[in-house]
């Protein structure tokens, strides 16, 4: 599966992803190959780009949660649109509370992984699909924190207005890469997010927990706005939005920049020690698939290998199978790691292929190669 910008588009690509309109109805299916006006079709929706599969790549297969994540985020950007346009217009808004119930009793009780699937974006909508992305992940992380329902209903809260700021940057402007960003245009961004952050502490409609998330995230993620120059408490509503504003945005489609997998994600989280919470982000990886057997993945010795069985312990450890010489090595045993750690996934197949249960059985029961 690879990422292919709009304007390297070309006829006869078959998608890797489902492609929907405004209103969430789909118009071109996964495998279905984009013809020369579906390239004028994506050119005129914005999209910054779509993920295509490689000639002889199969399908991704997709389970009843992939579906029905993927149908969630198309359905939900014309509620999401709604609530954050009324925001920034400093408008009432009533249904803000009605969706969050609704994505809380989706994503808030979970006893499971899910596969979190990145949305196309276009410039128009970029904002409002991050929000929701960035909801749903605090959605996943708070209900494996065990924090309570009211508690999760504020961070969820916090999570889809925490942007409405950037609403407010022209868009000539968020189109920018970050190289590209002159002093005068952070001046802009900067005014925008401090005007977001005075109107959440005047709007009455807020709850004091809500406003204390809001106020806490936008000092931290805009740390150059006025605002922030006070000393803020750590507030564990802050922390969780964070780890979720980072890990979409990293992993998301750009302007300018290619979006990083999710192992380069994950590992980025995890080094920087001092700026993320560590039981924030094991929460996260306790919520969603990184490494699950079938994934691809390049080596820091150069060769590529398949992920057999994961580590939940450790989800850049897993035991995966070499292509080169077609045995099996456990990544979380000292002496393999010293000679080939994970690089990344893949880029150049799909990320899960289908995996015979037996065989990775077959796999599993051998005695583990130390290399």
């Amino acid at each position: 599966m690879l990422f292919v910008k709009t304007e390297d588009l070309k006829a006869g690509m078959r998608l890797a992803k489902p492609i929907y309109n405004k209103n969430g109805v789909m118009l071109y299916d996964r495998n279905s190959k984009i013809t020369s006006q579906g390239i004028i079709s994506v050119n005129n929706f914005g999209l910054i780009g779509i993920y295509i599969l490689e000639p002889a790549e199969p399908v991704p297969p997709m389970s009843e949660d992939d579906i029905e994540f993927e149908r969630f985020q198309a359905m939900s950007v014309f509620t999401i649109r709604e609530i954050l346009d009324a925001y920034s217009k400093n408008q009432k808004e009533k249904d803000m509370y009605q969706f969050i119930n609704q994505l809380l009793k989706k994503y808030g009780s979970l006893h499971h992984k899910i596969n979190f699937i990145q949305n196309l974006r276009s410039n128009e909508d970029y904002i409002y699909k991050h929000s929701l992305n960035t909801a749903i992940l605090c959605a996943l992380i708070s209900s494996r924190l065990g924090l309570e329902f009211k508690s999760q209903l504020d961070i969820v809260a916090a999570a889809l207005l925490h942007d409405v700021g950037g609403l407010m940057i022209p868009g000539n402007i968020r189109r920018k890469r970050k190289a590209d960003i002159t002093e005068d245009d952070e001046k802009k961004i900067s005014q925008c997010y401090q005007n977001s952050y005075i109107a959440f502490k005047d709007n009455t409609d807020l709850s004091p927990d809500i406003k204390r998330i809001l106020s806490a995230s936008i000092a931290v993620l805009h740390p150059d706005i006025p605002a922030a120059s006070a000393k803020m408490p750590t507030v564990i509503g802050a922390e969780i939005l964070k780890v979720a504003y980072n890990f979409d945005n990293m992993t998301a489609m750009k302007f300018g920049d290619e979006p990083l997998s999710e192992i380069a994600a994950v590992r980025y989280l995890l080094e920087h020690v001092d700026e993320f919470d560590k039981k924030v982000v094991d929460a996260l990886l306790d919520s969603i698939n990184i490494l699950s057997p079938g994934v691809c993945v390049e080596f820091t010795n150069g060769d590529k290998g398949l992920v057999v069985t994961a580590n939940d312990s450790n989800v850049l450890e897993p035991f995966v199978l070499s292509f080169k010489d077609n045995k099996l090595y456990n990544l979380g045993d000292s002496a393999v790691a010293r000679s080939m750690q994970i690089k990344d996934i893949m880029k150049t197949m799909d990320n899960r292929h289908v995996v015979d249960s037996d065989l990775l059985k077959q796999y599993t029961g051998k005695t583990i190669n130390m290399g």
